[in-house]
């Protein structure tokens, strides 16, 4: 069902969403690691961008759509890789690539999925691939041959989880996950507790691999020709190493906040990551997008694109498809806003935008 009042802005599907779901399965989708300070500061942070219009530059046409991630999008924004959509719909992932795909907005499909990659591609079109490190090797690339048969534009390995933080309300709660959800693609792994269900961290710790390393990530690129996408990434000496790895693209994220507690908000690393890697690949912003106004304040710092994870549960939520596809018409909107009253006919003049952070000019990003 639609919700009661007015979608003015994503904000607004938070509380129907919490009102519709169980108690700590909202906690489990809305919390962060530790006291959730990095949370809390990839809100601040955004919110502390300023950007500096300009005028005068024909903005009677605009247009939000451009290439990310390899694929052509209606706007810079994909659907973020997030763990288990049957939580919090009965469609789950194939409601989410239904949505999508009528919006044509590219989809990151969770290896914690909880409908098979197969079945997403079909509901909508092929998405993006999301791959944690896995201790079964011989798995992991299994899931990257899948991902090749049916047409996957690449595939993003996320590499800030060598173990899943301590996340206080799912242990407050005892988070388990329901009889109805399961990681699909990870049913043939170990699992602990074969007496009991597992706790979300208790499966990851059984099945991811801390042990990641540079040398893993050249093995992976050399066994397959799909582009390839880290996730996580904050420390530019490590975009600057990935690009010179040959990977196509980083994106900049602290997991929504849910890893490490006290991080750097995600947007306060966007620019020296795009300076240090410059045009070698592209650079996407996750953590945090809530509406237009931050992904325009994201490609004015250099961005190619942005994730967008938690309104698109929200959406999923309290109206399933076509929640999600309310999500996706308001943020394009509010992109087409964001971009003309800034004087930016398209997304790409965005990263010529001056922005002020706490009351400093920011010109590092090269004009283009």
């Amino acid at each position: 069902m639609p919700a009661a009042d007015p979608l003015v802005c994503l904000d607004d599907l938070a509380r129907p969403a919490a009102a519709r779901l169980p108690a700590d399965v909202w906690d489990f989708i809305a919390g962060g690691s530790g006291r959730e300070t990095t949370l809390a500061h990839n809100r601040a942070a955004l919110d502390s961008v300023r950007l500096v219009p300009r005028v005068l530059a024909d903005v009677s046409r605009p247009r939000t759509a451009t290439r990310l991630l390899g694929v052509e999008a209606d706007m810079p924004v994909a659907v973020a890789p997030m763990a288990y959509h049957a939580l919090v719909h009965p469609e789950g992932e194939i409601a989410t690539a239904r949505a999508a795909a009528a919006a044509g907005v590219p989809l990151v499909a969770a290896m914690l999925s909880s409908r098979p990659l197969e079945q997403v591609a079909q509901a909508g079109r092929p998405p993006l691939l999301q791959l944690y490190w896995l201790h079964d090797r011989a798995l992991l690339l299994r899931l990257v041959r899948r991902a090749e048969e049916i047409g996957c534009p690449g595939l993003m390995l996320t590499v800030d989880v060598p173990r899943m933080a301590r996340r206080l309300r799912d242990l407050r709660r005892r988070f388990v996950l329901p009889s109805h959800v399961r990681p699909v693609e990870l049913d043939e792994a170990p699992c602990p507790g074969a007496d009991r269900v597992p706790t979300v961290a208790e499966h990851t710790e059984a099945v991811f691999d801390a042990s990641l390393s540079w040398p893993d990530l050249e093995w992976l690129r050399e066994q397959t020709a799909l582009p390839l996408i880290l996730k996580g990434v904050l420390d530019p000496a490590d975009a600057a190493r990935a690009a010179s790895a040959g990977i196509d693209a980083v994106v900049v994220s602290n997991h929504g906040g849910r890893q490490l507690d006290g991080a750097v908000a995600a947007v306060s690393a966007l620019p020296a990551v795009r300076a240090a890697v410059g045009d070698a690949c592209d650079v996407l912003l996750d953590s945090g997008i809530r509406s237009g106004t931050d992904v325009l304040r994201a490609l004015a710092l250099g961005a190619t694109g942005v994730l967008l994870g938690r309104p698109v549960l929200w959406g999923l939520a309290v109206g399933g498809e076509r929640g999600l596809a309310d999500v996706f018409s308001l943020l394009k909107q509010e992109i087409e806003d964001a971009l003309v009253l800034a004087g930016c006919p398209r997304p790409e003049a965005a990263r010529g935008l001056t922005t002020v952070l706490d009351g400093s000019v920011m010109n590092e990003i090269d004009r283009v």
